[in-house]
């Protein structure tokens, strides 16, 4: 059954489909606001969403009742939206789908972003994610991009995927984009782990500026870096209260420190990625 509602047929030229979801892989909020700060500063336009009916536990991720302009109130179910946009500079397109982990029925789901990629004849599909790991947040952030095809990895500064283990939807899409015969890499960026619940305008600056580098463009971040540099002075002032914390920072840095210019590794990612789920389960 087709669960894509169509606003606009798509008439595009092997455009990049960029992904993001809320949920486990969005660690500090980071993947999502990188995608909804493209949509907002490039000239997007919203074609379609997927119906979340057949997706959710709306116990768990409940709709809300909002008011609007009319003062009649409205249901706003959970959505996955989805935008087009001409990259700044005129060299492609890209089609940008952001939403929810959606509960149940995962294959379904992602054979719906599949089917999006097939009706706008994507050439490449990229997922943004964030982890939390053991990194400083007076550091620049690391960004790590993996692919699941070897001609994918050659000449992007993508690393081979050998990872085992938990996977959420982002693994059960690239899993379902090789099944389709499409390209597709993901880009993860890492957040602290001892600031769990804050959103990292850092983190989401790194991974616009890893996507735009892939995409050969630039985006406009002025009002992104000030954000970021508000957040790392927020953070430093919390960890300077309190002396374990602080001791533990300092010795992310010095680690950090003692092996500049060394990025971490598929594997070394993974094995965050594990030890997220462990003591994340749901």
């Amino acid at each position: 059954m087709e669960h894509v509602r169509w606003t606009v047929q798509p008439d595009l030229t092997e455009p990049v489909l960029i992904a993001a979801f809320e949920g486990w892989s969005d660690a500090g909020d980071a993947a999502t606001t990188a995608a909804r700060y493209l949509v907002d500063r490039w000239d997007t336009e919203r074609i379609a969403e997927i119906d979340p009916e057949e997706f959710f536990d709306f116990s768990s991720t409940r709709p809300q009742v909002r008011l609007d302009d009319e003062g009649q109130r409205e249901i706003v179910w959970p959505a996955t939206e989805v935008f087009t946009a001409t990259i700044p500079g005129g060299i492609g397109e890209v089609v940008i789908v952001i939403g929810h982990e959606p509960q149940l029925r995962w294959r379904t789901f992602s054979e719906q972003v599949v089917t999006v990629a097939k009706a706008c004849n994507a050439r490449l599909v990229i997922t943004l994610g964030a982890l939390l790991a053991e990194v400083p947040h007076t550091r620049p952030t690391t960004v790590v991009g993996t692919a699941y095809e070897t001609d994918t990895v050659a000449g992007i500064e993508l690393q081979p995927s050998s990872y085992e283990g938990p996977t959420g939807i982002v693994g059960v899409l690239h899993d379902a984009c090789r099944r389709a015969g499409f390209r597709s890499a993901s880009l993860w960026a890492t957040v602290p782990s001892y600031v769990p619940g804050a959103p990292s305008p850092k983190a989401a600056l790194a991974l616009i500026e890893r996507t735009a580098a892939m995409l050969d463009t630039w985006v406009a971040t002025t009002d992104l870096e000030i954000a970021s540099a508000s957040y790392e002075r927020q953070v430093s002032e919390l960890v300077d209260d309190d002396e374990e914390t602080s001791t533990y920072v300092t010795s992310l840095e010095e680690r950090h420190d003692s092996e500049p210019g060394v990025v971490p590794t598929a594997e070394s990612i993974a094995e965050e990625v594990e030890r997220f789920l462990r003591e994340h389960p749901e």
